[in-house]
This record gives structure tokens, sequence and C-alpha cells, in this order.
């Protein structure tokens, strides 16, 4: 039998890395999604606020249709 997946963006964030932006999205979406099959990093970013950094991690996730 095929499978079907659909895939979505997520944006993380984090003031400590782009890892830690990364797997807190993946964290975070894990809890009300079921299946995560692949999380592909789309594009890194900083923003800069009042003198701090926020590091922005955008991915695409997918996860499998259940029947």
């Amino acid at each position: 039998m095929e499978s079907v997946y659909k895939v979505i963006e997520l944006v993380g964030t984090s003031d400590q890395s782009w890892e830690e932006a990364a797997k807190g999205a993946i964290e975070k979406a894990s809890k009300s999604l079921k299946d995560l099959r692949v999380a592909e990093v789309k594009e890194l970013d900083i923003k800069v606020e009042d003198g701090k950094f926020l590091y922005r991690a955008k991915i695409s996730v997918s996860f499998k249709y259940l029947d």
C-alpha cells in the first residue's frame, strides 16, 4: 500500500542557536502531529531585538496521513 505525506513549514526560535530553534519547532509539532518523517532546514536567520540575538530556523516537516 502506498503512503501519502503532508508537508508544512514551521519557524522555530531560540536565544541559544539555530539547532535549538529547529529542535524546539520539531518537538512542539510532534505533540500534535503524529508520525513525523522528515524535517528539512530551509532557511536560517537572526533577528536582532534590543541588542539581543534571536535565532530563527524555518523548516519543512513531513508527516504521514493516517487512514
